[in-house]
């Protein structure tokens, strides 16, 4: 068995095989028509569609741009979105889910369309999407999924067997779908956005907007960033107590391996209907074949021992294929909203020019770029059916109440829990490439000595709202249990909703 290297900071294999252009920092005050904060996929579409429509656009990122959370995706662009459609006929009815396949599948069509168009060279191949079960159980669900495809007119078929040597009881394909290298795709679309006038800028960290007729984004720096329209398009909402999208969402992480095998891939993407969960892709590294599979999530901060979900991918991978190679390993973090369904429009009710999108819930290349069109044409104040489902303002009591109350008292649980917790190592007991939670000056701490023995400490309370942050042994970064934020082991931000860094800590016992 191949043991997993463990480099300090996991690197995707989108961007170990991008060529990512760099933008400058603000430099000042600014303005544009519109201000869109976040340059992932949502940001960076939502800013091609409307420096297209000829708007002035700034687009505002608070670390390099790609090099989040789309930067880890496995990048599928389907519809099949796991075992969905028959809950969303259950919650919504079945006008709703239609409009929400109707929005993905719109959303794979302008892709591929606008591969087309732009010539954009990223890997762009058609693939069936299949949903497998091991177990009677699961094979169950899924034939509920295909009687709600029926419903909804979705194309798609129930197979007794799939290419993949893994053993199942059945599977539901969904046709057509297809699969990228969104890095590619996405560096295409920021170099159009910024020929036709669109202002990139990273490692520019918002804080706040003032809200008004031109509402003013304001940086870390204190710049003010001026538009029409603001564009909440980050990861996680820079302005989540507006809305209180803390408690109307929770973070999950994921994790991915890139295999390579000697053996031929049966072509097709993959994820399965039992837990844990496994997603298995091909993506083209040639000159052998590299297989993504990935899975094993769990909520953001709550697995006592992160790197054994990289094993347990590793495990999957040797028994079902020939393993010649780890030769990637990264994880991702993922918002889940209380019905899963993500949202998108205003910010609140009451706020016209202040805009949302967030919790894509894994699917992030279908939501993500539906969502920048739901986005494009509030800007421009046309109508957009597809709201009716995304809108954030939205509430159903079944699961809205059932989910936020666990969620919530989810938080409070680990709160206590690590205000509470009996700490007695001392940073002088951490050895080399370790990281723990300690006690310094009597108080509770992290330590991370790095492999050149060099102590590194932090105050491991959440600048978001106060929860004690924990050791993520797999990614060397200190989680947030609450409500997801990431930090690096010198405390700076990785994942919000934090804004500011941990604080940095002495100790004599070193």
């Amino acid at each position: 068995m191949f043991m997993i290297q463990l480099p300090q900071l996991p690197q995707s294999y989108w961007t170990a095989s991008a060529d990512i252009p760099e933008f400058p920092r603000t430099e000042g005050d600014m303005s544009a028509d519109v201000v869109i904060v976040g340059a992932g996929i949502t940001g960076i579409t939502a800013g091609y569609l409307l420096a297209q429509e000829g708007r002035s656009v700034i687009l505002l990122e608070a670390g390099r741009v790609l090099h989040g959370t789309t930067g880890h995706t496995t990048a599928k662009i389907t519809a099949q979105h796991g075992v969905i459609y028959d809950e969303l006929i259950g919650h919504f009815g079945e006008d709703k889910a239609r409009l929400y396949y109707e929005a993905n599948r719109n959303a794979l069509q302008f892709i591929k369309q606008t591969v087309e168009s732009e010539k954009i060279g990223c890997d762009f191949s058609v693939q069936d999407a299949i949903i497998y079960a091991e177990s009677e159980q699961t094979a169950s669900q899924l034939e509920k999924e295909r009687q709600a495809y029926a419903k909804l007119g979705i194309a798609g078929e129930i197979r007794g067997s799939i290419g993949l040597p893994v053993p199942i009881k059945s599977a539901l394909a969904m046709t057509d779908q297809a699969q990228f290298h969104p890095l590619s795709y996405l560096t295409a679309l920021i170099t159009r956005a910024v020929q036709r006038g669109a202002q990139v800028f990273e490692k520019t960290t918002v804080v706040k907007v003032e809200e008004g007729e031109n509402p003013v984004v304001v940086t870390e720096e204190g710049h003010r960033i001026q538009g029409r329209h603001v564009i909440s398009a980050s990861h996680f909402p820079f302005m989540d107590w507006k809305g209180f999208y803390f408690a109307r969402m929770h973070a999950e992480r994921s994790y991915v391996l890139g295999v390579k095998t000697g053996q031929p891939y049966p072509g097709g993407m993959y994820i399965n209907v039992d837990k844990p969960k496994r997603s298995v892709r091909l993506a083209l590294d040639w000159p052998e074949p590299l297989i993504l599979i990935g899975g094993d999530g769990h909520k953001a901060g709550q697995s006592t021992c992160t790197i054994n979900h990289y094993e347990a991918l590793q495990a999957f991978a040797e028994t079902h294929f020939d393993v010649k190679e780890i030769a990637y390993r990264w994880s991702t973090q993922d918002l889940v909203t209380l019905d899963k369904v993500p949202y998108v429009g205003r910010v609140t009710q009451e706020t016209d020019n202040v805009l949302v999108a967030t919790g894509y819930r894994k699917w992030g290349m279908t939501n993500g770029t539906a969502a920048a069109h739901m986005l494009k044409n509030l800007v421009l104040g046309i109508d957009d059916p597809y709201l009716a489902i995304y809108e954030p303002s939205r509430f159903h009591a079944d699961p809205d109440i059932r989910t936020f109350v666990t969620n919530n008292l989810d938080v409070a649980k680990n709160l206590i829990a690590g205000k509470t917790e009996m700490v007695h190592r001392s940073p002088s007991e951490v050895g080399a490439n370790e990281g723990s939670v300690v006690r310094v000056n009597g108080k509770r701490a992290g330590a991370y000595r790095d492999p050149d023995g060099a102590l590194h400490l932090v105050d491991t309370t959440c600048t978001h709202m106060g929860c004690e942050t924990v050791w993520n042994d797999g990614d060397r970064t200190w989680d947030c249990p609450c409500h997801g934020s990431r930090f690096s082991y010198t405390g700076d931000v990785i994942e919000g909703p934090a804004k500011k860094p941990l604080k940095r800590l002495e100790s004599e016992a070193q």
